[in-house]
């Protein structure tokens, strides 16, 4: 074996202050330990031929000790890199927090050759060495590299330059947990103040003082981290919606969608697609499968506004729905699980339509876990003068107008009983602010809005005339044992399609009775076959109108 040739120690001195004076500046110029720390281990094997160098380190769950840093080995040999704590020398010394010298890696039965194989390294005598890295005392990843046995600079020597180099990388890592743990801390704190911004910026929706609207709140947020269905009960105009957006807002689901579907403004036929999707070909136009509402909301909140509407065949999928929290989609035969919370509105009262017969009991029953009864605006002491300050701002900006409210405006506000609720009085201030003429809004222009509006008589709810029909369903030539949820609505939309109103345009059904013959022929007569006048004057649609002709066989033409 030949002996190294002498060296002199201030060789050593000058190499490894140029070694850490580099270390130090890859490590202090960047906390991107990617890039910085193999530069540090290239400089050990570029400057002092410590080869092959490798930082180890706890994985995530902290179970194995991986490579996460090298020079000079492959990615395959990196990926190897893989040990238990306690096994082979790398876990060794991690194990214990003590340093460990390989005088010949072929001599040593517990080196593993696990990372870089003994046919890669050199024939001659190999050594290995490694360093633990350790913060506060503690052993937190291991320093490792190969050197040849049989070299000038003494194996002491490169061990005092490894527990230096060691020590440094160890306050990168220190810094870099630190600043990780804090960036860790101020995204949490960042979401938490985004959540808490996204929850009061529903919250201040719901504007007033009243003890009511502050009682229906503090329930509202008491329940909603729950996932427990809630019914919001109320009048129309009274903020079902916004309060239901309060509820997802301040609940563990907040960060998932929130859709809301209107079961009232959806006709019955689409209303099953729309809610549950449908797969394609399923009926006439279903090109390609589509997911419906309740999918969307997967992870979120669901809220079914106006429950009251929907016809009995969909409430039955509904409530299997909520037992099974699983969907079949129309035409498919799949089950598609879904996980979702369900809110409900409605301004009917459906213990009473339990009673007539047109909500399911079991429905009702889950549905209505935690009631929540939204106050209409006239109970709301002190919150009309409030909510009209607000809209006449908020119309202001919009309209670009600087309207104030006159002397009386508020108080005559305040005593009218809004059977519109929020939503009439946000009109009606509108309507104030762009009809006004001057600098302010005055009683009388207020007063003439009132009275127009007191015109309107109070819409008995959707169901209204619908119930009544579906009582007195001999009109549509069903009799009383044929009485089916499918075929009365079927009848019911063949009757609509006929000319029959159940309930808009101001004109409620009339039902066509013995001594209507008689009416319509002296009408038709006096207006000679004018069927726009004649209904004009019977207080009927011109399709009304049509309808009652053709039931009664009578031709207008031989009245012109």
């Amino acid at each position: 074996m030949s002996t190294p040739p002498l060296r002199h120690k201030s060789q050593d001195i000058n190499q490894d202050t140029l070694i850490l004076s580099e270390a130090a500046h890859f490590l202090g110029s960047s906390l991107e330990a990617d890039t910085t720390i193999p530069a540090v281990l290239r400089s050990l094997s570029q400057l002092a031929g410590l080869n092959r160098g490798r930082v180890v380190l706890p994985d995530a769950d902290n179970q194995m000790l991986r490579i996460a840093y090298a020079y000079g080995l492959q990615p395959f040999e990196k990926a190897r890199g893989v040990y238990h704590r306690g096994e082979g020398i790398t876990g060794s010394v991690m194990e214990a927090g003590r340093v460990c010298v390989v005088q010949n890696i072929d001599e040593e039965d517990n080196f593993l050759f696990r990372a870089v194989t003994r046919d890669v390294l050199p024939k001659d005598v190999v050594a290995f060495i490694a360093v633990p890295i350790l913060l506060d005392e503690m052993s937190v990843g291991v320093l490792a590299c190969h050197r040849l046995r049989n070299r000038p600079r003494g194996i002491q020597t490169d061990l005092h330059l490894l527990r230096i180099v060691a020590a440094m990388i160890g306050q990168m890592l220190r810094i870099k947990e630190l600043i990780r743990q804090r960036t860790e801390r101020l995204e949490n704190q960042n979401n938490a103040l985004r959540s808490a911004l996204e929850r009061h910026k529903v919250q201040d929706q719901l504007l007033g003082s009243s003890s009511k609207l502050k009682q229906v709140l503090d329930e509202a947020i008491q329940v909603a981290n729950s996932d427990a269905t809630i019914m919001l009960q109320g009048e129309s105009g009274t903020g079902k919606e916004r309060f239901a957006r309060l509820i997802h807002a301040h609940s563990s689901r907040a960060k998932n969608p929130f859709v809301c579907i209107n079961c009232a403004a959806i006709p019955e036929h689409l209303l099953e697609a729309e809610l549950f999707g449908h797969e394609k070909g399923a009926f006439t136009g279903a090109i390609r499968s589509r997911a419906g509402k309740v999918e969307a909301a997967n992870g979120g909140t669901l809220f079914l506004d106006e429950i009251g509407d929907m016809p009995l065949e969909l409430q039955t999928k509904i409530l299997r729905l909520l037992q099974e929290r699983s969907l079949q989609r129309v035409g498919g035969d799949q089950e598609i699980p879904v996980d979702i919370r369900v809110l409900t509105a409605t301004h009917m009262d459906l213990q009473q339509a339990v009673n007539n017969g047109e909500f399911r009991l079991d429905l009702f029953y889950r549905l209505n876990v935690v009631p929540l009864r939204l106050p209409p605006l006239r109970e709301r002491e002190g919150d009309v003068a409030l909510l009209a300050h607000y809209f006449l701002n908020v119309f202001n900006l919009r309209h670009d107008r600087q309207l104030n409210f006159d002397s009386g405006v508020v108080s005559r506000l305040d005593s009218y009983p809004w059977p519109g609720n929020i939503r009439q009085l946000e009109n009606v201030i509108e309507r104030a602010v762009l009809t006004s003429r001057g600098v302010g809004i005055s009683s009388a222009h207020i007063e003439h809005i009132l009275h127009d509006e007191s015109q309107i008589e109070r819409y008995p709810g959707p169901n209204h005339h619908i119930n009544s029909t579906v009582r007195n369903t001999s009109k549509f030539g069903i009799d009383d044992g044929e009485i089916t949820p499918a075929r009365t609505y079927a009848r019911i939309g063949h009757a609509l399609q006929d000319g029959l109103s159940l309930g808009s345009a101001g004109r409620p059904y009339q039902r066509v009775v013995d001594a209507d013959p008689e009416q319509l022929i002296a009408v038709l007569r006096n207006v000679r076959g004018n069927k726009t006048e004649a209904a004009r004057q019977l207080g009927l649609s011109p399709r009304q109108l049509a309808y009652r002709l053709q039931k009664l066989g009578i031709d207008k033409t031989l009245y012109r």
